[in-house]
């Protein structure tokens, strides 16, 4: 395997911080096992960013090195997988399967596109329908490909206005990233960061707190996204024209029926969706943990008399290579906390340090992170540790900071390897799409749009919500 220039001198750097750990007169204060976790925290991440080994690959290997050392026990690494994080991601891909196969999201993507009269109409309305597929699917990756046929029905429909087909597919994989912060399922990360949480600072936040202070901040910054993509992807008179999308364009592109009565099976997947939804957002009063909700609605979905599909169909579409990284990146978290290490790390936040300025530079590190890091979670497993240490530190509340950076680290469009859906849509056969050029067009305005955004959100809307600035 040849490292490029870059990747090399981060090889270097990591191996000459690795050499001055294992000097025990360098570092006073820093005890044994917070050395072990800092190396092979620095040795992760820089695997991470320069080489092409798979990153959960990377993350079971810096675990079980952790365990193996005696940093964390064997109990800590294996009981990650039982955490109910990840109960709740998996029991969220069984219900997606069920929705994907009854063919709703075609309907839904006919009922609100179809009403669209003019471009800035369908930018909107697209937004609006993206924003929702939050709720039902979890991971970026997976709504990506729910949403392709929908994008693809539109293209078909707008083939003479080439501008507007970019415009669309520039904007699909845009508010499919930034959304995702709506739910707690909408991104692996999210789980890691409330894990995290819970593990240094003994935090917890579950479904309702995430929806609660996440959804206004994804639709706000969907529509802001959109209004970024149509205004630098078309021309004025591109969006002077108007647009008609008709139920029968979107239907040949579905192997489901988008219009008509609803059958059984759609029926029974839409009250079950809409029951395990409203089970979520009404926790705190009935106090059933939302993984157990997902797995009522998980083992109703699969099956023989209601559900819509098999279970052992359903756990295929389970990314579980996600599931393990999360799980060796919580240990990660764990040792970093127990250890010391991560409180040694930002033990020299500057006293006068403000809670903006410090929220200031989290969000900006974190929106920066993909250009270095380009997994998302893997992001969050780097930064969020070390955020909330410094935010106790700073006397920052860490709910607040460990958000904010998540959340920031959810923009992701400055190249086409930056993200899973920008891939997906930068690539598709016979259809016109966008070019690594309209990408960094639209990163140079939509960066610091969002980066403001997630900051008054952190400094001034959170706040109302019941998440201040400082402890």
């Amino acid at each position: 395997m040849t490292l490029n220039p870059r990747s090399a001198a981060a090889l270097c750097v990591t191996l000459s911080l690795c050499a001055l750990l294992a000097v025990p007169g360098n570092f006073p204060g820093l005890g044994g096992d917070a050395r072990l976790t800092l190396a092979v925290f620095a040795l992760a991440t820089c695997a991470w960013i320069g080489t092409p080994i798979d990153d959960t690959y990377i993350a079971l290997g810096a675990g079980l090195a952790l365990t193996v050392t005696g940093v964390i026990s064997s109990d800590t690494l294996f009981g990650t997988l039982g955490d109910s994080t990840v109960w709740l991601l998996i029991c969220a891909f069984v219900l997606a399967a069920a929705v994907s196969r009854t063919g709703l999201a075609g309907r839904a993507a006919a009922f609100l596109v179809g009403g669209a009269r003019t471009v800035r109409q369908l930018t909107h309305l697209t937004t609006a329908a993206l924003v929702v597929t939050a709720f039902a699917v979890p991971a970026t990756s997976g709504r990506a490909a729910l949403a392709l046929p929908v994008f693809l029905a539109l293209a078909k429909a707008l083939a003479d206005r080439k501008r507007l087909v970019v415009m669309l597919a520039l904007l699909f994989p845009t508010v499919i990233l930034l959304s995702a912060v709506a739910t707690l399922i909408g991104a692996g990360a999210h789980l890691i960061t409330v894990s995290v949480l819970w593990e240094a600072s003994g935090e917890r936040v579950g479904f309702t707190e995430w929806l609660l202070l996440g959804l206004p901040l994804a639709v706000a910054s969907s529509h802001l996204a959109a209004e970024a993509v149509l205004l630098t992807t078309t021309r004025r008179a591109d969006r002077e024209g108007g647009v008609r999308i008709t139920a029968e364009e979107i239907q040949r592109h579905s192997d489901r029926p988008v219009t008509g009565p609803w059958n059984q099976a759609e029926k029974r997947c839409a009250l079950l969706l809409a029951t395990v939804v409203a089970l979520w957002c009404s926790e705190p009063l009935h106090r059933v943990s939302p993984a157990v909700v997902a797995l009522i609605g998980a083992v109703v979905a699969a099956s023989p008399a209601l559900g819509t599909v098999r279970l052992k169909d359903a756990l295929k579409t389970v990314p579980w290579s996600l599931l393990l990284f999360m799980a060796a990146t919580m240990a990660m978290g764990v040792a970093l906390a127990e250890s010391g290490a991560a409180k040694w790390l930002v033990g020299g936040v500057p006293a006068g340090v403000t809670p903006a300025m410090f929220l200031t530079v989290v969000i900006v590190v974190s929106t920066a992170a993909h250009l270095v890091l380009q997994s998302r979670s893997a992001r969050s497993s780097v930064l969020v540790p070390l955020v909330v240490a410094a935010a106790v530190g700073a006397g920052v509340n860490p709910v607040a900071a460990a958000l904010a950076s998540t959340a920031a680290a959810g923009f992701c469009h400055t190249l086409p390897a930056s993200a899973k859906p920008v891939t997906l849509f930068a690539d598709i056969p016979g259809t016109p799409t966008y070019t690594p050029r309209d990408l960094l067009r639209l990163s140079a305005v939509l960066a610091p749009l969002t980066a403001a955004l997630v900051l008054l959100f952190a400094v001034a809307v959170w706040p109302l919500l019941g998440v201040p600035v400082t402890r």
